[in-house]
């Protein structure tokens, strides 16, 4: 399995060096942000790959990222993740198994939780506390090797995403696309298109020179290959729904308007599951496999 990758090189002191690679099924974009200086690291959005037809997990995407770092010599500080994603599974849990490294996410899965609880009528799982080792705030801090890393709440695209600013690194999630694609929907349960305008609004405001690493790239009109990287200059120039400055009634009416034409992600209803219980699949029953419940007509 070929696995397309990029390495983003540090711009000084305070500056981490990140490796982006990407799941061409789920279209995802996932990190590995490094300190040169200590040679520590955390792993950002890794993917647990998973065959939809087959409902079955497996692990390429999360080896080759525990592979780099051990090639490279570097140690494994957090696993983090911006948001309970919807279009793919988390690996979290199996890199805190194979690692021992502790994993994190924003503070507001806990209301998530509650809706997808509902969704999927199962009263009393999902127990945030006990899957992952932080829940992390607006404006919380801490630190990969000698790097400050700052949390920004970003809601929008989901109501409890974050975003991570590891020096001049903005690793942004389910923001912004890369300038030529524009911005990501807002309308899976507890998402606000008004709430995103005001999120990427925020990300915008930080020094034009940062680099902005996003979520997912699917390609673009006139572009194939998959890319990850822009920086907080060139998505105020040429972002394709906010580029040049868009008011933000505007920029609502059109996010709204797409995502009205969209379909889900067709590993949603399987990812919410795992993800909210830190990626780990449901309990195993008593023949010891592992079962999806998948809520019909309810979407």
């Amino acid at each position: 399995m070929t696995i397309p990758y990029s390495k983003s090189s540090s711009r000084g002191p305070g500056s981490p060096d990140v490796v982006g690679f990407y799941d061409e099924a789920s279209g995802s974009c996932q990190y590995i942000c490094i300190d040169p200086a200590t040679k520590k690291c955390a792993l950002i959005d890794v993917v647990l790959d998973f065959n939809p037809a087959r409902a079955r997990t497996s692990t390429e995407s999360a080896d080759w990222a525990l592979d780099w770092i051990e090639r490279e010599g570097l140690t494994l500080e957090w696993i983090l993740d911006t948001h309970p994603h919807a279009d793919h599974l988390m690996a979290a849990a199996y890199l805190k198994q194979k690692t021992g490294a502790p994993n994190a996410i924003g503070e507001k899965v806990r209301e998530i939780a509650g809706l997808w609880r509902d969704f999927y009528n199962t009263p009393g799982a999902f127990d945030p506390e006990a899957d992952f080792d932080r829940l992390l705030a607006d404006g919380d801090t801490f630190r990969i090797g000698d790097l400050d890393l700052r949390v920004m709440l970003s809601p929008g695209h989901t109501l409890g995403s974050i975003t991570y600013v590891v020096g001049d690194a903005v690793f942004a999630h389910d923001t912004f696309m890369q300038p030529d694609s524009g911005t990501a929907r807002a309308d899976f349960p507890g998402g606000s298109a008004a709430m995103l305008y005001d999120s990427l609004m925020a990300i915008l405001a930080l020094p034009d020179e940062f680099r902005i690493f996003i979520g997912h790239d699917y390609g673009a009109e006139g572009r194939d290959d998959p890319a990850w990287e822009s920086t907080v200059a060139e998505q105020k120039a040429s972002n394709k729904h906010l580029g040049g400055g868009v008011e933000k009634d505007d920029y609502v009416k059109v996010r709204e308007e797409r995502d009205a034409t969209l379909n889900l992600p067709d590993r949603m209803l399987h990812a919410l599951q795992v993800n909210l219980r830190g990626g780990r699949l449901p309990e195993p029953e008593a023949d010891g496999n592992s079962y999806f419940k998948i809520p019909a007509n309810r979407f």
